[in-house]
């Protein structure tokens, strides 16, 4: 019997290199309960194109 899950699959992006207008582009994919986390995700990752930790925020 499948679960029902309040895990959904979230897209995060880098919010400096998309204000910076430069190619490419930063993104990850992570999880969060639905029930437990109703806001939009903000976390430090790394930006291999910038080359240091930068905020990135969840779109969609």
């Amino acid at each position: 019997m499948a679960k029902k899950g309040n895990r959904i699959q979230v897209i995060l992006e880098c919010t400096e290199h998309k204000a910076s207008g430069m190619p490419g582009m930063s993104r990850y994919i992570t999880t969060k309960n639905r029930k437990n986390t109703t806001e939009r995700l903000e976390l430090r990752k790394y930006n291999p194109i910038l080359k240091r930790y930068t905020i990135h925020k969840e779109i969609k």
